[in-house]
């Protein structure tokens, strides 16, 4: 008994430590993106521009990771002219417009379409793209010719496009249902598959995708869409606007513009890509040439899930002390608590911490620190009714007998039932940390660059679903495995340390 009590207080002490450090770290973190955003943003000497990761030909990254399209070279072109700085930060495209409405970003620059409801709470620059919408279907389809054709079948578009805004109005005159996805690739291969017939998107987009062989063809003729602007809240930034819109005029002027839009579109007008069309990828190539992205990744996943544990663990041994303890104020706010977390998913929690908070507060959120928030208060909820159902667990004489020894109640709890209901709970505590790691997976959609933001960003740029999520599964089943294997090796452990505690 003496030699488990002695590791579980180096355990706990190695988890003090670690939190303090945890503290300090993500204090100076915050304050020095703090202290960043008011020398710069707020003198107008750098900008926080939040992009799209899945729009190509705008917004995309190359093999190597590098961010790349016309939204791109357009800002940096624009920047340069202007002698501005800026931050670019690829979140996606609705995780954008909320950053901008929230004051975690200055302003826009993914695509975004100048549309009459977005005027009411965004101020926009000069239009800088005219846009217009195109319909696919797949190549075997010979069925659907015309919007006539829809009737009674189902559509995709991807959510906040010009094309989802064309799916919805025609919708109910021909009589088709409309179905809603958050990226391009994922929305392509649904038609694919047949389960939507067709799919509405912003031409230079669908001609990019076309371009890469993906196994659709366009339908008719193309739609007038609404055009491309830089957007900021409104009336904030007018600075940055009138910089946009002077750097702009002068990059056209110039020719750099039309050298952009040349780069990856032939033609003002035409939707076929001048990027060579891909060839089929092999699964192995593409394993070797997404492994530093991945593993990249896996560590930026590991470390953010690690760092989300230790903080879990203390706030469930906090909220557990809450929980059994004599006073019902404390029990109450335990179960406000359990049932806030337990009762919203972990998406949700994560654009109320990264958006919500900065907006209401006044103050700008570094992601990994909202990212590591939101990790720790969603598994600390679980971990606590964890713990306690581990103390209640033992036999309730163990405590009448210490007690009856005349040991304190707090002396039991630690010498008699905090010893035995470790051993208890310790399969439940790795399984939650397993759960953790996965729900990691969740927080691409408020930027964070782990492991399913990176394949969702390799998918934008081959359009290789299938192949590129199997790899990813592949490294979540790995990282998850070890998990595993760490479970089994502390369980075998324990089961020795108590098997032989009770030959003494």
């Amino acid at each position: 008994m003496q030699t488990w009590q002695n590791k579980a207080r180096q355990i706990f002490s190695l988890i003090t430590v670690c939190f303090i450090l945890t503290v300090v770290f993500t204090y100076f973190t915050a304050t020095a993106t703090s202290v960043n955003q008011d020398e710069t943003v707020g003198s107008g000497k750098k900008y926080i521009i939040a992009m799209d990761t899945t729009f190509a030909p705008f917004e995309f990254e190359d093999s190597q990771g590098n961010r790349i399209g016309i939204d791109v070279e357009l800002l940096e072109a624009i920047a340069k002219d202007q002698g501005f700085e800026y931050e670019a930060r690829a979140i996606g495209f609705d995780a954008a417009l909320q950053a901008v409405e929230s004051g975690q970003a200055d302003g826009i620059l993914a695509g975004c379409s100048i549309t009459e409801e977005r005027k009411k709470k965004m101020d926009f620059s000069t239009p800088y793209f005219d846009s217009g919408i195109s319909m696919a279907v797949s190549n075997d389809n010979h069925s659907v010719e015309s919007y006539a054709d829809l009737q009674g079948k189902k559509v995709a578009v991807k959510v906040g496009t010009e094309g989802a805004v064309l799916a919805n109005t025609l919708s109910s005159q021909y009589g088709f249902s409309v179905v809603t996805f958050d990226d391009s690739a994922n929305m392509y291969e649904d038609v694919k598959l047949g389960n939507t017939v067709a799919c509405f998107e912003d031409y230079p987009v669908l001609g990019y995708a076309i371009s890469q062989n993906i196994g659709l063809k366009l339908i008719g003729e193309k739609e007038a869409g609404s055009s491309y602007g830089l957007g900021v809240k409104k009336g904030h930034n007018t600075e940055l606007l009138q910089m946009f819109n002077d750097g702009l005029e002068n990059v056209k002027t110039s020719g750099e513009y039309q050298r952009i839009l040349d780069t990856y579109i032939a033609s003002g007008e035409s939707i076929s890509s001048v990027i060579d069309t891909k060839e089929s990828i092999n699964f192995f190539l593409l394993l070797g040439e997404t492994f530093p992205r991945f593993i990249e990744a896996a560590g930026i996943t590991l470390w953010i899930t690690a760092v989300s544990l230790i903080f879990a663990v203390i706030l469930g041994l906090f909220f557990c002390a809450l929980r059994i303890s004599k006073w019902k104020t404390l029990h109450v706010i335990t179960k406000v608590y359990l049932w806030i977390i337990r009762g919203t998913p972990v998406i949700v929690q994560a654009f109320m911490i990264y958006f919500g908070i900065p907006k209401l507060v006044g103050f700008t959120m570094p992601v990994e620190v909202a990212s590591i928030i939101t990790l720790s208060m969603n598994a600390g909820a679980y971990l606590s009714e964890i713990f306690r159902s581990g103390i209640d667990a033992v036999d309730i004489g163990q405590m009448e007998a210490a007690r009856s020894l005349g040991m304190p109640y707090m002396r039991t709890m630690q010498k008699v039932i905090f010893p035995q209901a470790a051993r208890i709970v310790i399969p439940s505590v790795i399984n939650q940390f397993i759960i953790t790691l996965k729900d990691s997976s969740i927080l691409s959609v408020i930027g964070l660059s782990e492991l399913t933001k990176v394949g969702k960003a390799i998918v934008a740029r081959n359009l290789e679903s299938f192949q590129t999520y199997l790899i990813l599964a592949i490294y979540y089943l790995i990282l998850v495995s070890l998990l595993t294997a760490l479970s089994a090796l502390i369980e075998r452990r324990l089961r020795r340390g108590k098997i032989k505690g009770s030959g003494k």
